[in-house]
């Protein structure tokens, strides 16, 4: 896909955890946004699981612009539309079909359409996309599963995510196959209830140096 290979460097490669985040109050976007880019991580997964998702996208693209702002879980063709519109920068679906696959390719975005078959995986490529999201990794084989395809897909790329811990992450950077992981860990609910933006930010470095 040609905005894909426009876009330098690939979404995989701008950050080796990328934040995936559920937003329940508006007031929170920028300032994990901003905690986030404090502690070495300049990317963000804004999830539209949320009736705010939508406003906190445009609201941090608007204010925190040092920031690659994403938007996940795209499960329906107008969501990715709306997620142009408020000034997603990549978007992100847990799965991929057909006319999902051609909604996210009409943004001319990057994007990252969830896989978790070998056939899923064949079918993206088939439409000229290696960059992807293995979702949901841990239920899905984790880190075997992502070993067992590298040689017979070699040319796919994966954002592996979903039951991925700090303790489990550096196996899967290990890969030659996975360009970053995924994790909800660096914004934990309680922390951004709290306002404790201290903690997403050295959460947030812990993370940054996994890619050392």
């Amino acid at each position: 896909m040609s905005s894909q290979s426009e876009i330098a460097p690939s979404v995989l490669d701008v950050v080796p955890v990328m934040p995936v985040v559920v937003l329940d109050s508006l007031a929170h976007a920028v300032p994990v946004a901003r905690a986030l880019v404090a502690g070495g991580l300049p990317a963000i997964e804004l999830t539209l699981r949320t009736p705010v998702a939508l406003d906190a996208i445009r609201a941090i693209a608007s204010e925190v612009p040092e920031i690659l702002i994403g938007a996940g879980t795209i499960t329906t063709p107008g969501q990715a539309k709306e997620a142009l519109d408020a000034g997603a920068q990549f978007l992100v679906s847990p799965g991929t079909t057909r006319q999902l696959l051609h909604a996210m390719q009409d943004t001319g975005l990057p994007f990252l359409p969830g896989t978790a078959t070998v056939s899923e995986v064949l079918a993206a490529l088939e439409a000229g996309i290696t960059d992807m999201k293995f979702f949901p990794a841990a239920a899905s084989g984790g880190t075997a599963y992502l070993k067992a395809i590298a040689s017979p897909v070699p040319a796919a790329r994966f954002c592996p995510t979903g039951g991925i811990t700090p303790a489990s992450a550096a196996s899967y950077l290990a890969l030659p196959n996975v360009g970053c992981i995924g994790g909800s860990w660096i914004t934990p609910a309680d922390a951004l209830a709290a306002g404790d933006w201290d903690t997403v930010t050295r959460l947030a470095a812990e993370a940054a140096a996994l890619g050392a």
